[in-house]
């Protein structure tokens, strides 16, 4: 068994290799905060969290409206499907009309996919792209100007830590949260001559709704991510408490369970310890059934003595 990490002595030196900035009035005074895929989950627990705080909220999602009771009372509501341009161009017109400024954009809209490379098709990265990478793309495009007019702002990005840390039958997911975690780094850098912050939230599993979105070609895979989301030892509520801690430190890059840090320093100061893992639960998933359409036969699948890896997917994130 592990021993507990020191987490403050952690986040401590997260924090100075990261180059987090201590908070300021901007981030703890009352905000205008826009937060997308804030029906449920991860954007739900972050949308009650600010307006308990007196922030003004702006909750949006793809659903046309939302039943009564769900949202906190004064918290408004807005259609937004992320892989729209025309509805991300009303949200922006709708902030400045109604608040005249956005402090806080929060791109928090996802969808889960698991699935082996030869199973899942290019209907599933499609789908997986436009809404996790995409999304968060259109979403900073439209917003970007607002901030720099402003010469302040917060930028945060919902990825996972399957954005870090990659594991076997998670190609898809892994590769749109690696994207956003890109995205994040390039816009921290680019966005601080205007004094914007940028952060990105990389949470490992976590109970909630995602498992709902998963609707890809690798049922097998999908059914293990499914039990992974359902099992995990920790709530929505729990990590956006800490999203919100790190968003207020204004820490680039926001890692909320013991799991994400432990998985993230061993893979970046253990490199040797980090590949054994994740090749050994390769092995394990490897050993799960193919369909055997996608594969004929079941030596076709059977591991060599060097192969790798675990079963679908380290990490989870987003609604």
């Amino acid at each position: 068994m592990h021993r507990a990490l020191p987490s403050r002595a952690v986040r401590g030196l997260a924090d100075r290799l990261c180059g987090a900035k201590p908070a300021t009035r901007a981030t703890t005074g009352r905000r205008t905060v826009l937060v997308t895929g804030a029906a449920s989950g991860l954007g739900l627990a972050l949308v009650r969290r600010f307006a308990a705080r007196g922030d003004e909220v702006l909750a949006t999602d793809r659903a046309a409206t939302l039943e009564e009771g769900i949202l906190p009372d004064g918290v408004a509501y807005r259609r937004l499907d992320v892989t729209c341009d025309g509805d991300w161009a009303a949200t922006r017109a709708w902030v400045l009309e109604r608040f005249g400024h956005l402090d806080l954009l929060v791109n928090n809209a996802g969808v889960a996919v698991g699935g082996r490379i030869d199973v899942s098709t290019p209907a599933d990265w499609e789908r997986v792209v436009a809404v996790n990478l995409l999304g968060v793309a259109r979403g900073c495009h439209a917003f970007a100007s607002v901030f720099t007019a402003q010469r302040a702002g917060h930028v945060v990005m919902t990825a996972s830590l399957a954005g870090l840390v990659h594991g076997p039958q998670m190609a898809a997911y892994s590769a749109t949260k690696a994207g956003v975690v890109a995205i994040g780094e390039a816009l921290r850098y680019e966005l601080a001559p205007w004094d914007v912050r940028v952060s990105v939230i990389c949470p490992s599993f976590f109970r909630t709704g995602l498992a709902a979105s998963l609707d890809g070609a690798d049922v097998e895979a999908e059914r293990t991510a499914a039990r992974l989301i359902a099992e995990a030892p920790r709530s929505a509520d729990e990590v956006a408490e800490r999203a919100l801690a790190g968003i207020d430190a204004g820490r680039p890059l926001i890692l909320t369970d013991r799991d994400g840090h432990l998985l993230f320093w061993t893979k970046r100061l253990l490199r040797p310890a980090y590949d054994a893992a994740l090749l050994a639960a390769g092995r394990r998933a490897a050993r799960e059934p193919a369909p055997t359409e996608t594969v004929p036969t079941a030596a076709a699948r059977e591991p060599s003595p060097t192969a790798a890896g675990p079963r679908p997917g380290l990490t989870e994130a987003s609604r």
